[in-house]
């Protein structure tokens, strides 16, 4: 743990420091530059911006580091600790004025995430977890839901156009059945922020992008959540599916979204 410690508390800054030009961007939206990458797929300006800003603190701080993001071009490294960065996780909702998005930083060595940063600036809670020592919301420690069964809980449900959309209804549907309400929110990170900080049962997506999901994957384990294993530099180079939930509940969502997907085998088998 200590080993990264310094990283670690890097990250908690560049998040913060980058939430602040973000949220410069948010609150003037009129003149943001938008485009479309794809169905319900959106970049602007500000993921962009933000993102050549924390690139441009990581090389001036750890410059021997690879770097990962959603908007730039990866740089190779020579430490083998890689930087996996969201700039702006939940465009979407961010280009349309709906507070629901964060700024997401991952770091990776070794085929594992090592340090995870989450920062919503909108209501300034920062989620961190470092492997092996926990997870911290604002400082405080973090925790799962305990006890609480899917029938008296949220899941959240993520969609990509990257995977059949029509995979998304049963899950939605058998949730529904079991007597569990679903939530979508349109950031993955922010969901799986929720999980870790006991706010929500599981979360549960065909496919995410390393970006998305490493640094809340992490939060969710360090929270005494259960995630399935998968290598870190594979899902950096493809991508792939994410199923986490509280010890409670894991199982049934395993269940649920392999049904759902028509019977795919686990990550990592």
């Amino acid at each position: 743990m200590g080993h990264f410690s310094d990283r670690r508390d890097f990250a908690i800054a560049v998040c913060k420091e980058a939430g602040v030009r973000a949220v410069e961007y948010f609150a003037d939206r009129s003149a943001l530059v938008v485009d479309q990458k794809g169905a319900q797929d959106w970049v602007s300006e500000a993921d962009r911006n933000v993102e050549t800003f924390i690139r441009q603190r990581i090389a001036a701080a750890w410059p021997e580091d690879g770097i990962f993001g959603e908007e730039h071009a990866a740089t190779a490294g020579k430490s083998g600790f890689d930087w996996v960065i969201d700039p702006i996780d939940g465009t979407t909702n961010f280009v349309n004025g709906i507070p629901a998005w964060t700024i997401v930083l991952a770091g990776v060595s070794q085929g594992q995430t090592q340090v995870g940063v989450i920062h919503d600036p909108n209501v300034d809670e920062t989620y961190v977890a470092i492997r092996g020592g926990g997870s911290t919301l604002n400082g405080s420690g973090m925790q799962v839901a305990s006890g609480v069964a899917l029938e008296d809980g949220t899941v959240a449900v993520g969609y990509s156009n990257r995977v059949e959309t029509r995979n998304v209804l049963p899950i939605v549907a058998d949730l529904v059945a079991r007597g569990a309400m679903f939530h979508r929110n349109a950031s993955g990170a922010l969901s799986l922020a929720y999980v870790a900080a006991g706010r929500l049962l599981g979360y549960v997506e065909e496919h995410m992008n390393a970006w998305d999901c490493l640094a809340g994957q992490l939060l969710i384990a360090e929270a005494g959540g259960r995630i399935e294993e998968q290598d870190a530099d594979k899902m950096i180079r493809d991508g792939g599916r994410v199923i986490v939930g509280t010890p409670d509940v894991f199982e049934t969502l395993l269940t649920i979204a392999e049904g759902a997907w028509t019977g795919g085998p686990r990550s990592g088998d």
